[in-house]
């Protein structure tokens, strides 16, 4: 029954599991005595009361109460955020609801970070990536050109070589022999 009151509570239990966890594994590892209800620790201690999760101790009056499930944070005609306990008694409403905003802003801003870093590196390693194809691409063409330039200068060379020696044969019949002078 305390487990199932514990996840009821979402806000505090966030901030407060070790707590919740705690007073579950106790209760699971023990005989538990029957529940019994929360104004019987009233006056007494806040640990007494605290024991049973579905309890919430107030120390402007020392009264153990019912937790407010449906309003999730008591009213202030309960009692004061400030002096309002729950799970723990070393920390009340007030420190708890500051902690839960700034962990979850800092949970939302490092997200945000993230994203923004990530589609920032995203970005500059696709132009990175096309520039270094475009030039890739560039140093292609040019070897290939610099290829067919030595390739024509090497046929030019072995036509004249072929010329000097007659052996550069008709154009019009690459087929006719060769004679002798």
């Amino acid at each position: 029954m305390a487990a199932v009151r514990c996840w009821q509570l979402w806000l505090p239990a966030l901030a407060l599991a070790w707590g919740c966890a705690g007073t579950v594994a106790a209760s699971f590892t023990t005989a538990t005595p029957p529940v019994q209800a929360c104004s019987e620790f009233s006056h007494r201690s806040c640990e007494e009361c605290l024991k049973n999760v579905s309890c919430l101790w107030c120390y402007t009056n020392n009264t153990c109460i019912d937790y407010p499930v449906r309003s999730i944070l008591p009213s202030s005609s309960l009692c004061s955020l400030s002096n309002a306990r729950w799970g723990v008694c070393w920390i009340n409403f007030e420190a708890l609801i500051i902690a839960i905003a700034v962990i979850a802003g800092l949970i939302l801003v490092s997200i945000a970070v993230c994203c923004c870093y990530c589609c920032y590196c995203r970005k500059r390693s696709k132009s990175r990536r096309d520039d270094e194809e475009e030039q890739l691409a560039r140093k292609r063409e040019e070897r290939r050109l610099q290829s067919l330039q030595r390739r024509h200068e090497r046929k030019q060379k072995h036509d004249e070589i072929r010329k000097k020696y007659g052996l550069l044969q008709d154009s019009d019949n690459p087929y006719s022999r060769f004679e002798n002078e």
